[in-house]
């Protein structure tokens, strides 16, 4: 079972990314504030729940949390300040929407940039650990796969239905054969050779 808080009477919110170490797409933060000593047995880090789970949870975690957001960076926007520091800035647009006040921050990871002057702990595999971070992966995930699959109806051929953008044998084929999209992260290593991609 997942720990509920990190403090005893704070307000916490708990915050994860997704999509850091793909080709093409936005990053996606989410931040969720779940109430005190809040239980679910099936919630957890996105990625051990299988598709089914997880639109069951986000159905459950919009019905029970205090406040929830999400966010996200555009891959140009990637290219101009690095994906770690666009991981970041994720994150702090989705603080921003949230309808309830956080008092302390619970991050997903080991490096964060700070938010005011709320203090935050970093959580490394934090998602497998908090709830309140579990929860913000699972509403990440799925608003960024729910994406990559509306993306992939524009632009056939990548795979970005199943790979949601992820760096498959898959997708690099197809960028191979068709070249780059607008979605594309130009200051990723998109193939072996970035020679290869951009020579033509």
């Amino acid at each position: 079972m997942l720990l509920s808080s990190f403090t005893h009477d704070l307000i916490e919110a708990g915050c994860d990314e997704v999509g850091r170490g793909c080709l093409a797409g936005p990053v996606v933060a989410a931040a969720v504030i779940l109430p005190k000593n809040y239980q679910h047995e099936l919630l957890n880090d996105s990625k051990q729940l299988t598709r089914q789970e997880r639109q069951t949870l986000q159905a459950d975690i919009v019905r029970d949390s205090l406040a929830w957001a999400i966010a996200e960076v555009s891959n140009g926007e990637i290219d101009q300040i690095n994906i770690l520091n666009a991981s970041f800035k994720a994150m702090h647009l989705a603080l921003d929407k949230l309808s309830v006040q956080p008092e302390f921050l619970l991050i997903d990871g080991n490096r964060f940039t700070p938010y005011g002057d709320l203090k935050f702990e970093c959580v490394i595999k934090g998602d497998g650990k908090y709830l309140s971070i579990a929860a913000a992966s699972v509403l990440a995930k799925n608003y960024r796969d729910e994406l990559m699959e509306k993306l992939s109806l524009e632009f056939p051929g990548y795979g970005w239905n199943t790979n949601v953008g992820y760096p498959t044998e898959e997708h690099r084929d197809g960028i191979r054969a068709l070249g780059i999209t607008p979605y594309h992260r130009k200051s990723f290593q998109l193939l072996p050779s970035q020679l290869e991609l951009f020579s033509s």
